[in-house]
């Protein structure tokens, strides 16, 4: 009896093992994927004076991206639903490991512009399906941090990833920063098929019919909407994060990567933070993270002329911006229930359109009442998510 206790904790032990590297590899492949997209801003200067475009049209190469991950995510879903979720991770990275090189390789600007929609197409999909697959590998009452520790990969890439891959490019070339990506992709790839567990093709497939009617629930679309308003409240603000801080607060442009850098230790906090917090009480926490980000945008309006205190706003408003996003998407989860991966996969999408309008809506801002004003845009974008939330959990609550 002793002796079958002791097997049924070793195997305990070595399963729980296991499934924290299956969900490490899922997070290195996070790492990859954020530092190609986010490390493009760092090397805009040196892209444009090398293949000789402008500024405005090296910086189409983020627009590019952004967009082939917002149409990207579905298509790919759809076109690969009879592939076993590993298979099909698998696949994603060898695609992004060849838009790298490719990218690495690229000697005029469509080639680059082609190379970077083609490693977009693997975004979506992979935090979709990866979602899922994280999900499954621990308790179900740890499945909003699984997530939040695999989307860590992409808050670490804009900590460490993208200040060394900005560093490499300026050192050595830019297209040197893609073959480190696609080698960092590699790893990633190789983690995934050699520790993310397989499961039974019936099993990992996607019902595609039940997937869209997914989409029929009310539930599951009011949960995009919180995504794309409550996370575009953020990306409202920080796109011009820059402007205001040299313009408004007073900070001179070499001091901003250290705030920035502030930025991104609140924001692994903060998904590390909330991923705990919504595997407690998932709906109550998102509530209270929106109303708290809604606050310190309220705050920066009125702090971001004083030094000091910008700092520490900047901090909280890493930490609770990130805070919402592994809730965000453990609500599709749980909203699309037997049906996840398309919806799971759509929520990256809203995430990233709610980046597009989220710049829009400040770029608006900053042409019509000014640079000032930004903050409460955010601020009204934010309440709106939360508005959406509220409702959501009211008609939740109603229907029990």
């Amino acid at each position: 009896m002793k002796k079958d206790i002791t097997s049924s904790v070793h195997y305990a032990v070595k399963k729980e093992r296991s499934a924290s590297w299956a969900l490490f590899s899922l997070t290195l492949g996070a790492f990859a994927i954020g530092m190609t997209e986010f490390v493009i801003m760092g090397l805009l200067t040196n892209i444009a004076d090398d293949l000789q475009v402008s500024i405005s049209s090296a910086g189409q190469l983020i627009t590019g991206y952004a967009l082939g991950v917002a149409a990207g995510g579905p298509i790919m879903t759809v076109l690969t639903y009879r592939m076993p979720r590993k298979q099909l991770l698998c696949a994603l990275m060898v695609i992004f490991i060849a838009g790298n090189v490719l990218a690495a390789l690229s000697s005029n600007y469509t080639i680059l512009m082609i190379a970077r929609i083609v490693t977009s197409f693997a975004h979506g999909t992979f935090f979709g399906i990866g979602s899922v697959v994280a999900t499954g590998l621990v308790k179900p009452e740890k499945r909003a941090s699984a997530i939040a520790m695999m989307m860590a990969g992409l808050t670490i890439a804009n900590i460490l990833g993208v200040p060394f891959g900005t560093f490499i490019g300026q050192q050595f070339g830019w297209s040197a920063t893609f073959w480190v990506v696609a080698a960092f992709g590699t790893v990633a790839f190789l983690g995934v098929a050699l520790l993310v567990p397989s499961v039974s093709s019936s099993d990992s497939q996607l019902n595609l019919g039940r997937e869209f009617h997914a989409f029929r629930k009310p539930q599951v679309m009011l949960a995009l909407a919180m995504s794309i308003f409550g996370f575009g409240g953020v990306f409202t603000a920080f796109t011009y994060i820059a402007p205001i801080l040299q313009d408004i607060t007073g900070f001179r442009e070499d001091q901003i990567p250290y705030i920035l850098l502030l930025f991104g230790v609140g924001v692994t906090l903060g998904n590390l933070l909330g991923g705990k917090l919504a595997d407690r009480r998932l709906m109550p926490s998102l509530m209270v993270c929106l109303a708290l980000l809604t606050a310190i945008l309220i705050v920066f309006y009125f702090t971001d002329h004083l030094k000091a205190a910008t700092v520490v706003t900047i901090f909280l408003w890493g930490t609770f911006s990130f805070a919402i996003v592994p809730g965000l998407q453990m609500r599709v989860l749980d909203m699309a229930k037997d049906a996840p991966s398309l919806a799971s996969t759509v929520n990256h999408s809203a995430l990233n359109l709610s980046n597009a309008g989220g710049a829009f809506l400040g770029g608006l801002t900053v042409s019509g009442i000014g640079l000032q004003y930004v903050p409460l845009a955010a601020a009204i974008i934010a309440v709106i998510g939360l508005l959406i939330t509220i409702t959501s959990y009211t008609m939740e609550r109603l229907t029990k």
